[in-house]
């Protein structure tokens, strides 16, 4: 009898923990992580799979693998853009319709990201996901309730402002993780993750987010997704390098801007990311036939640093692709990059300290830093075939990215796809697929409606509705884009028309044969900047 007794109660016991177990499971979490990756400067046209001449087999295998857009838009500028990545809506409304220095003159124009609005790591944050961030900030770095780490970002190394450098440490722009001091300034950081390895900020921004995967996501102890910010300062000036990625560029360019443009132009329109209408635009550079020899060979110099740029900047996705494979979760996580603005153009034809810095005195200059070299006007007309103008202006050369989506559980490969989208909708898109709510309050502070339009039917290969209107103003330089129409015009000068679909490149200005639609165009543009606090250039900060 003790015997049966005992048999019943080890049963019990035994069926018991299993039914136990069996209705516990751990529930996988079926949403997509979030790999969202943002170029500093990088033209349209850069990348191999937009046509670009420089190595980037990394970005291309997923461009090819997943969805590019040929008609999407950032704001012109780094803050801005990044002020309206984060937020979903534009860049004054944010507080940052200039940049981030000098006086804070409230409203659009605060300097930083103001309280009626929330970010993208805010929002996914509450919806549970797990938020990180590696690289540069710049939209708020004053005080503490401005970073990162004050606004969703859970994890974060980087720096909170402006960089300017990637072999240092610049005065003022010193390195943070967790909200906390990392790295003073100093000409000679420590690698602390690889301390035989110099530290370089593309190489350390990688090794950072690699970081924060395997600590709070592969040795994490729930199943939450997660939502890493990748923000690399490549390919921004100065130009600095590593010798060796340098070496793989010179001598490319020794045929000079205007064969590359060329050349350029007829490869982007076989891949399909420029319409077969769409013209050159005029070149916007010296002639390279009439240059010197020798101010030839530093030309190409210039051009194969700033290449090498971009090539380590690959290699480093790369590598965080190969990161998230190693660890599961290549399959459900969405990559998207993109840039913050066209090519720059600062300063010059030749770019900065031509005269100085020259191929015969690298060793001097190499890791100079600050304001020391960049690839000039000339060179940023190569990276932004085939549209006019570069970064800070509205035109398609300030404005127009490359837009690549990748995520092998939803998205077919080999998409191309022409919607006119801008960066408010990354937050409507993410909002969306990470099941968040977008709120009507936050931390006692009323935010204001988001702007963007979800992307994810375009994930699915439909389509998406459009929006009425896009706006951009930055430094007095506007434009309003309405369909297939564009209203647009340089600081201080008259409004210009075109009709994008039949002039992809706004060389055949229209503003004389449309005037109600020009009328229409204004009155859409003022209507907005009153809404959102645009102001007229120049502002006094004084």
């Amino acid at each position: 009898m003790k015997s049966f007794y005992h048999f019943v109660l080890f049963t019990i016991f035994f069926f018991g923990c299993n039914n136990s177990q069996k209705q516990t499971p751990k529930q996988e979490d079926e949403r997509p992580n979030i790999v969202l990756i943002l170029a500093d400067d990088l033209g349209y046209s850069d990348l191999g799979s937009y046509g670009g001449e420089i190595n980037t087999p990394n970005l291309d295998s997923l461009a090819y693998g997943g969805l590019r857009l040929t008609n999407f838009y950032n704001s012109g500028r780094c803050c801005p853009t990044r002020a309206s990545l984060l937020t979903g809506v534009y860049a004054h409304q944010a507080g940052i319709g200039n940049m981030v220095y000098g006086k804070n003159l409230g409203g659009g124009y605060q300097g930083y990201l103001n309280n009626t609005t929330v970010t993208l790591a805010e929002v996914l944050k509450e919806a549970g996901y797990k938020t990180m961030m590696s690289g540069k900030w710049h939209v708020g770095h004053k005080e503490e309730a401005q970073w990162p780490t004050s606004r969703g970002f859970d994890r974060f190394y980087g720096i909170n402002i402006h960089i300017d450098s990637y072999w240092k440490v610049l005065e003022g722009c010193d390195v943070y993780l967790d909200g906390k001091l990392h790295i003073p300034a100093t000409a000679d950081p420590k690698n602390d993750l690889h301390p035989e390895q110099d530290w370089y900020t593309t190489d350390v921004f990688t090794d950072y987010g690699i970081h924060f995967l395997n600590e709070e996501v592969k040795n994490g102890k729930d199943n939450k997704p997660f939502f890493l910010y990748m923000a690399y300062n490549a390919p921004h000036f100065p130009l600095e390098a590593p010798d060796e990625d340098i070496a793989k560029y010179r001598g490319k360019y020794m045929e000079g801007w205007d064969k590359l443009r060329e050349e350029k132009h007829v490869r982007m329109k076989k891949l399909g990311v420029i319409p077969q209408n769409a013209v050159l635009s005029p070149p916007d550079n010296v002639n390279w036939d009439s240059l010197p020899q020798i101010d030839k060979e530093n030309l190409d110099f210039r051009r194969a640093m700033y290449a090498a740029q971009i090539d380590r900047m690959d290699q480093n996705i790369g590598r965080l692709i190969q990161h998230l494979k190693e660890i599961g979760k290549y399959d459900n996580t969405l990559i998207i990059f993109l840039s913050d603005n066209g090519c720059s153009a600062e300063r010059g034809m030749f770019g900065l300290k031509w005269e100085e810095n020259k191929m015969a005195n690298y060793n001097e200059w190499k890791e100079e830093s600050g304001w020391s070299v960049s690839q000039g006007q000339a060179w940023a007309n190569v990276s932004n075939v085939p549209f006019r103008l570069y970064k800070r202006y509205v035109h398609q050369g300030g404005t127009a990215t490359p837009f690549i989506a990748h995520w092998p559980n939803k998205i077919k490969e080999g998409q191309i796809n022409d919607y006119r989208g801008h960066i408010v909708d990354i937050m409507a898109t993410l909002q969306d697929l990470g099941e968040a709510t977008y709120p009507e309050t936050f931390n006692g502070n009323k935010i204001i409606p988001k702007e963007g339009i979800t992307l994810t039917p375009l994930f699915e290969g439909n389509r998406v509705e459009e929006h009425d209107y896009i706006f951009w103003e930055h430094i007095g330089n506007r434009a309003v884009r309405k369909g297939d129409w564009k209203l647009v015009a340089v600081s201080q000068k008259p409004w210009e028309l075109y009709n994008l679909k039949e002039d992809p490149t706004e060389l055949n200005n229209l503003i004389e044969e449309k005037p109600e639609l020009v009328s229409e165009l204004k009155d859409a543009y003022f209507n907005w900047a009153k809404k959102a606090d645009v102001r007229e250039w120049p502002l006094e900060y004084n």
